[in-house]
């Protein structure tokens, strides 16, 4: 992250993310898909790290082998996209707002207290031995002699498909191909998100 001064002077936190260029690898028509849509690619990658299946996919695009692939299904009155077109940042407009959506940080098997914010026992008295930072009881006996479904337990916690909405664009930097968002986005640093306009 970093952030810029805005034209009040106030300082602003921003993600920077390079958005661009994009290139066009398919498009899906209605009478040959079912649905419209639109297949962007990014990044560069290696021709031996590349399937047969995907190098010819990008092959019949006329692009090279790229590292990210992602469908859209909805676009702005008129749009007119064929195999090759590139997009960038011009796509976008200083001051609107747009959802990103990413994968968030893998934080691996975490315990109640850190997954789901549980107190645990505050007391040590009382006879209690570590116990600060266990579950306690989940409430089954012998009747319903189950556990419910969806009790907050230990688990897998992060590496979550999130979509933060509403997203401002403080800043174009179109020669870089670059977007500051205001705030957080999720994922770690490099990682890829999608963003997503509707208006």
């Amino acid at each position: 992250m970093t952030s810029v001064y805005d034209a009040n002077g106030k300082n602003v936190p921003c993600t920077v993310i390079e958005a661009g260029p994009c290139v066009v690898t398919q498009v899906k028509t209605t009478d040959k898909d079912g649905y419209e849509a639109i297949q962007l690619a990014f990044g560069e990658r290696k021709e031996k790290h590349t399937s047969k299946a995907l190098k010819g996919h990008f092959d019949k695009a006329g692009v090279t082998p790229k590292k990210v692939i992602a469908e859209f299904t909805r676009f702005e009155a008129g749009h007119q996209k064929k195999f090759g077109d590139v997009l960038n940042v011009n796509v976008f407009i200083e001051g609107e707002y747009i959802d990103v959506v990413g994968i968030t940080k893998g934080k691996g098997f975490q315990g109640v207290v850190k997954r789901h914010h549980f107190r645990g026992v505050n007391d040590n008295t009382h006879g209690q031995h570590n116990r600060q930072r266990a579950p306690g009881s989940i409430g089954a006996s012998s009747y319903p002699s189950r556990v419910f479904k969806g009790l907050r337990m230990a688990g897998q916690t992060g590496s979550n498909r999130v979509k933060l909405i509403n997203l401002q664009v403080v800043k174009l930097i179109p020669e870089k191909n670059l977007v500051l968002l205001k705030g957080a986005v999720p994922g770690p640093n490099g990682s890829y998100v999608i963003l997503e306009r509707w208006s």
